[in-house]
């Protein structure tokens, strides 16, 4: 059995200041879904929810990936959780005040992906080094596990409060951020910077190199890239929840909820068993049977196909975040590893936010039902592609024979 990481005290502190702002975050997007697409119908109004959160990801990414470098992580992440705080404040304060306008939405979306963009590179990079090498696994489908719970929990709690009070939903997300930003105060490491001298955009680039030139990395990124871009179907439920399913706005937290239901699963099932063979054929199985499910969704019309339809893409998506998360690390250096991480985190935020919009324009051009099926079935084409593309990553049996790649190379 594999020991567990909570027996390290910063990696318990980190993780439920992860699980609480997670928590908070799966709240409040659930009530901006329902609230934006309410004010005019428009499913365009989703996309550009998710268009205005990729914008400062894809501005400031690197930038930032330089910084968790440079300077102390958990600084970063406290400066993180003091903008999503103000941000759940802003929507309570536009709540309040009628929430009969998007564009408020859209400029609180853009200060929300300005926190992304600053935090995120630190969160990931900072990881790693809360636990030995031996367990890092274990450790990262943990993490993975405390996420889901949130966005399990998320959707659900914030559906049923909304139906109470829209207000409610904010003013609680508020209080679990404050516990949040306390746990990031708390932690030890994290204090002193990874590196030295990181300073010029050759060194803000050092990331974009090491990928490019790193077949694995390459591979496993931009394969989550492409089929999250197309196949996802997050932005979208709100139609699905009002217009065709008709399960109102606590249905939708139980559709936003049935992914992340599944992806708990499977993290759990991960954190105990983690994969320990095929890893590469493993990574394009669950890319293709992400496509399948996602597919399934969009030509169901019963609220129980849905749900497990969205679930069982949830779980498969779960297994393709470990194992990337898992390769990253184990081939990056820690003195790059920000850099690195801001890199995937531009990558991450095209596949969501930008996946976003694409969702939000094909279904005002087309279609909510055939934007997500025809997704689904470009994901399943993008596995076939990847898998004659990148062979070095088909061909990875044993994540712990990887070894971190030379930085001088890159």
């Amino acid at each position: 059995m594999t020991p567990s990481a909570f027996r390290h005290r910063d990696f318990a502190v980190y993780w439920v200041a992860v699980v609480t702002e997670a928590f908070a975050l799966s709240m409040a997007l659930v009530a901006i879904g329902w609230q934006v697409y309410s004010v005019r119908e428009n499913p365009l109004d989703l996309g550009l929810i998710g268009l205005a959160e990729f914008l400062p990801l894809l501005l400031l990414s690197l930038p930032a990936g330089q910084l968790a470098d440079r300077l102390p992580r958990r600084s970063l992440l406290t400066v993180m959780v003091v903008l999503d705080i103000v941000f759940l404040f802003g929507l309570l304060g536009v709540t309040i005040a009628g929430a009969d306008r998007v564009w408020p939405f859209f400029a609180l979306a853009f200060l929300f992906g300005v926190s992304s963009a600053l935090g995120a590179p630190a969160g990931r990079a900072l990881t790693p080094s809360l636990v030995p090498q031996e367990i890092l696994v274990s450790a990262l489908a943990q993490r993975s596990v405390g996420m889901q719970i949130s966005v399990v929990a998320g959707p659900a709690v914030g559906g049923l409060l909304f139906a109470l009070s829209a207000e409610l939903v904010y003013a609680v997300g508020i209080g679990l951020a404050f516990i949040s930003l306390g746990c990031f105060m708390s932690l030890r490491g994290g204090r002193e910077p990874a590196a030295e001298g990181v300073e010029g955009m050759n060194e803000v680039l050092a990331g974009v190199r090491l990928i490019r030139r790193t077949n694995v990395l390459l591979g496993a990124i931009s394969l989550d890239l492409f089929a999250v871009l197309l196949g996802g179907a997050v932005a979208l439920l709100p139609i699905f929840a009002k217009d065709i399913l008709e399960v109102g706005p606590a249905g939708l937290g139980f559709l936003r909820t049935a992914p992340a239901f599944g992806a708990f699963l499977a993290a759990l099932w991960l954190s105990r068993r983690p994969i320990q063979r095929r890893a590469g054929p493993t990574l394009f199985v669950v890319v293709v049977g992400f496509g399948a499910c996602m597919v399934a969704f969009g030509l169901s019309r019963q609220m129980w196909l849905s749900l497990l339809a969205l679930g069982l893409g949830g779980a498969f998506d779960m297994v393709s975040v470990v194992l990337r998360s898992t390769i990253l690390p184990l081939v990056t250096p820690d003195e790059v590893r920000g850099r690195v991480n801001a890199v995937e985190m531009v990558f991450i935020s095209g596949s969501n936010e930008l996946g976003a919009f694409e969702s939000g324009v094909a279904a005002a051009l087309i279609g909510a039902v055939p934007a997500v099926v025809l997704g689904g079935v470009a994901t399943i084409a993008i596995a076939g592609v990847w898998w004659r593309l990148f062979p070095s990553l088909a061909r990875v049996d044993r994540l712990d024979e990887l070894r971190p790649v030379s930085v001088s190379q890159s």
